[in-house]
């Protein structure tokens, strides 16, 4: 067979694999300290128990894999449809680039979302950051929509009427003192500060991201969001951590992400046409 044919084939594969219906979607949520798990619907109704369990370390790939396929065995007696990945780092193309939250420089270039799909059965499978999962779940789908995540570091996405845009790893920017938002507002930084600090820290940033980014909307998830004391303006609110989960359903969704930039390959629609 030659190249050519392997590619148109390998196409209209990947284009049946697309063309079913998302009915059973495995949401799995990757974080810094816990790693948590769900079937939901296309609408992103619970369909199974939500499970978690504490991230292991040294959160090696390998080994984290092994942990989410213990851990979402229980749940997927029925095979899921597709699979959606939150992952806390910079994710292109279903592979990691970054995973600073995760403490190893062996994730880069690891294609996670390929790696669970074998396991679990060869269904579609996508990944985004975890942040930009958090936000599909949370946005209202009008104007500039940011979202934050204050967990064991800090998140960041942007949407346009509810279009993900390219990621931008705010996280990583120095704001005060040569800190990154990680370590300023990120979970040692508050066990370190007091909470009474922390959180004018992070009513700090909400004016810089209010600055930079002009955003429509600020939404506020992550485990350490309910830890805020101070009133957030009216175009601020805090969204529930479950959200992380939901947001898995939305990523199947026609338009919810840039898949020219960030999922390329989905987006070849019967090329040999």
């Amino acid at each position: 067979m030659s190249t050519e044919s392997r590619t148109k084939q390998k196409t209209h594969v990947t284009a049946d694999k697309l063309a079913i219906k998302a009915e059973r979607i495995l949401a799995i949520d990757i974080g810094g300290t816990g790693l948590k798990a769900a079937v939901i619907s296309e609408d992103g109704q619970m369909k199974s128990d939500r499970v978690r369990v504490a991230t292991p370390h040294p959160a090696k790939p390998d080994v984290v894999v092994e942990t989410l396929i213990e851990l979402v065995t229980p749940i997927v007696t029925v095979p899921p449809t597709h699979i959606s990945i939150g992952f806390p780092g910079v994710v292109r193309d279903n592979v990691v680039l970054t995973a600073p939250n995760l403490g190893t420089p062996a994730w880069r270039g690891v294609p996670l979302a390929q790696l669970i799909s074998a396991r679990l059965g060869g269904m579609p499978a996508r990944m985004i950051n975890d942040a930009e999962m958090q936000g599909l779940a949370a946005i209202e789908g009008r104007g500039i929509e940011m979202v934050l995540t204050l967990g064991t570091g800090a998140g960041t996405a942007l949407f346009r009427d509810g279009e993900l845009m390219p990621h931008l790893e705010l996280a990583h920017h120095p704001v005060a003192k040569d800190k990154t938002y990680d370590e300023y507002v990120g979970n040692a930084a508050r066990e370190k500060a007091g909470k009474k600090r922390w959180s004018r820290r992070v009513e700090k940033i909400i004016g810089i991201l209010a600055t930079l980014v002009n955003y429509d909307r600020l939404w506020i998830g992550g485990g350490n969001a309910a830890h805020i004391k101070f009133k957030l303006p009216d175009n601020v609110a805090i969204v529930s951590n479950a959200a992380g989960i939901e947001g898995g359903a939305r990523l199947w969704h026609p338009r919810s992400v840039r898949e020219t930039r960030q999922l390329p390959h989905f987006n070849r629609r019967e090329e040999t046409n």
